[in-house]
């Protein structure tokens, strides 16, 4: 027995539908959108961070925090406030946020590996998952809806 003409266009319906789930092909129109939700979501919760941190350092009270790189606790301090601060606010608003991004993952790897080295993996799950989001920005760059793509137009000839 055939199938009928009917099961055949639903049969190959279904199976281009089948194709397109698991195609590792994308139009390059349909990345920029979720790259401004990443960059978005990355920055704010990162935002979270830093923000306490300088309130912290504006506050005046003694600076206690670790010294990963011999630099001294209150620089080191000040080089977190940075990266978790206003690196997150460019890479929000997408601004050299390939630049951004490295103060941001190379805090993200010395929290998970020097702040946490004795903690459980839960506990360097978070800084680890930073680190993979921002390397992907770092990666992907900041996509279309972007400061930086204001100022490539600009460039552009």
């Amino acid at each position: 027995m055939g199938l009928s003409n009917t099961n055949r266009y639903y049969g190959l319906k279904n199976t281009m539908r089948m194709k397109k789930v698991f195609s590792t092909n994308f139009e390059e129109k349909a990345i920029h959108m979720p790259i401004l939700i990443i960059r978005l979501l990355a920055g704010g919760f990162m935002l979270t961070h830093g923000f306490p941190k300088l309130m912290r350092l504006l506050s005046g009270e003694e600076i206690r925090f670790a010294d990963p790189y011999g630099l001294g606790a209150f620089i080191s301090f000040v080089l977190v406030i940075f990266a978790e601060f206003f690196c997150s606010i460019l890479t929000i608003l997408g601004l050299g946020t390939r630049l951004a991004a490295v103060p941001i993952m190379i805090t993200m790897l010395t929290a998970a590996f020097y702040a946490h080295a004795d903690d459980p993996f839960g506990t360097k799950e978070k800084p680890l998952v930073f680190f993979i989001v921002f390397f992907s920005l770092f990666v992907f760059g900041s996509g279309r809806y972007s400061v930086d793509q204001l100022i490539f137009k600009k460039l552009r000839p």
